[in-house]
């Protein structure tokens, strides 16, 4: 099947794009990497009446950072994100669960803040941004607007971003820090598929080994990605045993609403939320304790 006629705009600047988001609202759809959105158009589940294609866009393409943060345009591949040093150094966990995306080849098209904009419940990106506590910097004619990872997923395939809105930019505070350790997993049924489950998680540990700091977010297993915040509050102050990673996994789980489907069911589902947050947890505290050690 071919996709439904749709105007073709290619904006050389920023300010040319929000204009023409701000003309055709609704009716448009912004192109990137175009590894969800075009499937969508050729099966006709998505027909975009105009394409506003940003891969024109100067600047947009960058990755790197400033006063603590990784700052990933809209336009960085997710390959080059998972390659690159200072992703690795600063917030290795982006890396790490952008690895898991479909393919490399895919990867190698795919945007970082496409991922994210796509909103897929189902996708690693998004669950590592809200584990990380990032931002979504989004554009319009009104101004820039800053949009905490927390506020910006609300359904399947939805964000809090206005139909005349761009997400220009995504910011992560670093974590590349002494006694701080994340870790990403999942489960899928096969290699390159979307996970069943997966899971990210960002530790920080005090200088007595306690838990000062945990972020948890789940991919998978409810209409959006999810923060664990039961599971994150009963650790904090904790020298972690082994009865209490068990416990903040059936917090997890129990914190979840999966649906079933073809891949897996609900009940399995959040089994997987409980065992992988477990699991988790445990590489990203023995992660941060490493790093404790070689500060």
């Amino acid at each position: 099947m071919k996709p439904a006629a749709f105007a073709y705009l290619a904006p050389a600047s920023i300010e040319e794009a929000v204009t023409q988001l701000a003309e055709h609202g609704a009716e448009a759809r912004v192109l990137a990497g175009g590894q969800s959105l075009v499937r969508l158009m050729n099966s006709r589940a998505a027909t975009p009446s105009v394409l506003i294609d940003i891969n024109r866009i100067p600047g947009l393409d960058t990755i790197d950072t400033a006063a603590d943060l990784v700052r990933v345009g809209a336009t960085a591949r997710q390959r080059t994100c998972e390659l690159h040093p200072q992703v690795h150094a600063h917030v290795p966990l982006l890396a790490e669960a952008g690895a898991y995306v479909a393919h490399a080849s895919v990867r190698r098209r795919g945007t970082v803040v496409g991922s994210v904009a796509f909103a897929d419940p189902s996708a690693e990106l998004p669950a590592a941004l809200l584990a990380l506590g990032g931002q979504v910097v989004a554009r319009s004619h009104a101004g820039e607007r800053l949009i905490d990872a927390d506020d910006f997923f609300t359904g399947p395939f939805a964000t809090s971003l206005a139909p005349d809105e761009l997400a220009v930019e995504l910011r992560i505070p670093a974590t590349g820090t002494d006694r701080t350790g994340s870790a990403f997993v999942e489960v899928a049924r096969r290699h390159g598929e979307l996970p069943m489950c997966g899971v990210g998680a960002v530790v920080t540990l005090d200088a007595d080994a306690t838990v000062a700091v945990v972020r948890i977010a789940l991919c998978g297993v409810d209409q959006r990605p999810v923060r664990a915040r039961e599971a994150e509050q009963s650790l904090i102050g904790q020298r972690p045993t082994a009865e209490q990673l068990d416990q903040a996994g059936a917090l997890a789980a129990g914190g979840v609403e999966p649906i079933g489907d073809c891949h897996g069911s609900a009940s399995y589902r959040r089994h997987l939320a409980q065992v992988l947050t477990r699991r988790c947890l445990q590489t990203a505290i023995a992660r941060a304790d490493q790093e404790g050690t070689h500060a």
